[in-house]
């Protein structure tokens, strides 16, 4: 069974750092466990996120749905964006454009994330969506907004209480 991240106790670490201690604590983004990825690389602004696309991926054409491959290339562009966060800085997705660029049916696909310019409120993140004989599957970039504060307490953000009120 994969951990969650504590969602009460906020983490002194910054970007990077924090991300390193969480997956060294077993955490893993619960989409993760949903769609079948995982994250492999992690460094200065840029990830590797894998994917081993099989038959529960697939759209009716029998090809992985562009939706899967979307969300391997958003997961390395938010991580490798999340890995140049300050302690008190989260950040969201305003922008996400992908070109699909061959037909993917079965096996590994590697989507590898990197920041293009991080601003101080906006970045400019692009993937490259690779087959295991390296070639273009999918190109996408993300625009991302920092969330900074109260507003950015980002991986530990304690939930809100949905009562009224």
């Amino acid at each position: 069974m994969k951990k969650s991240l504590p969602r009460t106790e906020p983490s002194p670490a910054s970007g990077l750092e924090g991300i390193r201690r969480a997956m060294a604590q077993g955490w893993r983004p619960p989409v993760a466990d949903l769609v079948g990825f995982r994250l492999t690389e992690i460094k200065k602004g840029r990830a590797k996120v894998e994917l081993e696309a099989g038959q529960r991926h697939e759209n009716p054409m029998g090809t992985t749905h562009g939706g899967i491959i979307c969300d391997i290339a958003d997961a390395a562009m938010g991580m490798s964006y999340a890995s140049l966060l300050l302690p008190d800085e989260s950040f969201t997705t305003v922008e996400l454009k992908v070109n699909f660029l061959r037909p993917f049916w079965r096996g590994r696909l590697i989507a590898s994330g990197k920041v293009i310019k991080k601003g101080r409120l906006m970045g400019l993140v692009e993937c490259r969506v690779t087959d295991e004989r390296l070639r273009l599957v999918a190109y996408a970039t993300s625009t991302c907004l920092a969330l900074q504060g109260v507003q950015g307490q980002g991986l530990v953000r304690p939930k809100r209480d949905a009562s009224p009120g």
